[in-house]
């Protein structure tokens, strides 16, 4: 087992790789920002190193500057977390040369599940249902048109290696192919230096569900179970809870073994994430997240599987320590992220001091954080603070406990969206479950 890990990362999940490397006996070592030299997360590193100035090109996303501090602090592993280079195929490709080892998958896997038409390719191929379009690039108008004959409109044009909404684009009509074929072509070239593009069939009421898997170099994988992500904010998620209450167990079961297949089908090590689009007709593969994810913890409360040690044992080469019917799915869960932001002003993220702090406590109550009290808030970053979590004996107790759990907490400072939240739980399409990625565009609550 390695002995010396660093962290490329910052905030609440770099705090929580420590919690567990402690508990391993593997020295940690935190990277900071000028911005992060008072974080929590280098408070409670056994080491830590400055890595650059405040703005995370200069820092958390340098790769020459995270190298160089693996060989001041004579490092043998990374772990990326999520977010800033975690799904980076050339931080992956420089860490391997460098001979350290990568908390995560290889890079074939991240080349391969990155490159969006790849990956429907491959997915395809296992037999994992996808959106309904094309196979392969489209390379001509003509190919778009053949493929609406089959799928109809609108469908959606989308570039090969696109993400963030860029490169996408809605086609209602005939009239319309043309220009927005060259638009996302266009596009994808300007953002992401890839012209290919790839149709598919335009969904626009649909769950968000996905599939925590866990995969190890041994051609071995297994699931631990869905979580619902629809309740979504400009695809930024805002609540998370599991199981999804929309599957019924045959769905589910079919779900699950979909998902252990696409693992397989990209050779996957370590803990990923299968995303799917779940509508009335059936269930269609989104992509994979090669890494771990905000919401890892609600598989966590669920299942009581430390994704994190599970990632590093992993890392270290071994099998995987659980089989698939060790996992034993407990309870309903729900996860609230908590957003330095001001719903009020469109959401416009907010820093500052905390000048109150209450995170309260309980059975089955969870609350990851790099709060303390004092801490200054840089305006760098994203924006998320803490992550609450709870879990009751079904869904309704879930939502009633959290409820209780947003009402006590006290984050005073800045604007939080607490009082958002609470007002989405509150809100009877929810509690009934009638929710879709559109939840809150579609009731007017954003």
């Amino acid at each position: 087992m390695f002995k010396r890990l660093l962290i490329a990362n910052r905030g609440e999940i770099a705090v929580r790789i420590i919690r567990t490397c402690r508990m391993m006996d593997i020295t940690t070592i935190a990277v900071y920002s000028e911005a992060d030299k008072n974080s929590l997360h280098v408070q409670l590193a056994d080491e830590s190193i400055c890595i650059g100035p405040n703005h995370s090109t200069e820092s958390y996303l340098d790769i020459d500057r995270l190298l160089e501090a693996c060989k001041l602090k004579n490092v043998d592993a990374i772990h990326p977390g999520y977010g800033f280079l975690s799904e980076s195929t050339t931080f992956r490709k420089r860490v391997e040369e460098e001979d350290i080892t990568f908390v995560g998958p290889t890079f074939n896997t991240m080349n391969l599940m990155g490159d969006k038409i790849k990956a429907r390719e491959t997915m395809y191929k296992a037999n994992v249902p996808i959106i309904p379009g094309s196979i392969g690039e489209i390379k001509t108008l003509d190919e778009v048109y053949e493929i609406a004959e089959d799928i109809g409109y609108p469908l959606v044009l989308k570039a090969a290696s696109g993400g963030g909404g860029k490169g996408i684009r809605i086609v209602n009509d005939e009239s319309e192919v043309e220009k927005y074929f060259k638009e996302a072509q266009s596009e994808g070239e300007k953002y992401f230096g890839d012209k290919r593009v790839y149709v598919e069939t335009f969904i626009d009421k649909a769950r968000h569900v996905e599939v925590q898997v866990l995969g190890s170099q041994h051609g071995e994988a297994i699931h631990l179970g869905e979580r619902d992500c629809s309740i979504q904010r400009k695809n930024q998620k805002l609540i998370e809870e599991a199981p999804c209450a929309a599957l019924d167990d045959k769905t589910r079961a079919s779900l699950h073994a979909d998902a252990v297949k696409a693992a397989l089908a990209c050779q996957y090590e370590s803990a990923g994430t299968i995303e799917f689009l779940l509508t009335d007709e059936g269930y269609y593969f989104l992509e994979m997240n090669t890494r771990i994810q905000v919401e890892h913890t609600v598989t966590e409360l669920l299942t009581g599987v430390d994704l994190i040690k599970q990632q590093i044992l992993v890392a270290n080469g071994e099998r995987l320590s659980i089989k698939q019917e060790d996992v034993r799915f407990d309870g309903h869960v729900i996860e609230c992220r908590i957003n330095a932001e001001n719903p009020e002003k469109q959401f416009r993220p907010a820093a500052g001091k905390v000048e109150a702090l209450h995170l309260p406590n309980g059975c089955n109550t969870r609350i990851d954080s790099m709060l303390y009290s004092g801490y200054v808030i840089p305006p760098f970053y994203d924006s998320l603070v803490a992550k609450i979590l709870v879990k009751g004996e079904n869904r309704s107790e879930a939502i009633a406990k959290m409820k209780g759990v947003l009402e006590e907490t006290v984050i005073d400072g800045f604007p939080t969206t607490i009082d958002f939240l609470y007002r989405v739980l509150s809100y009877q399409p929810y509690i009934s479950n009638d929710i879709s990625i559109k939840f809150l565009h579609e009731h007017k609550i954003v």
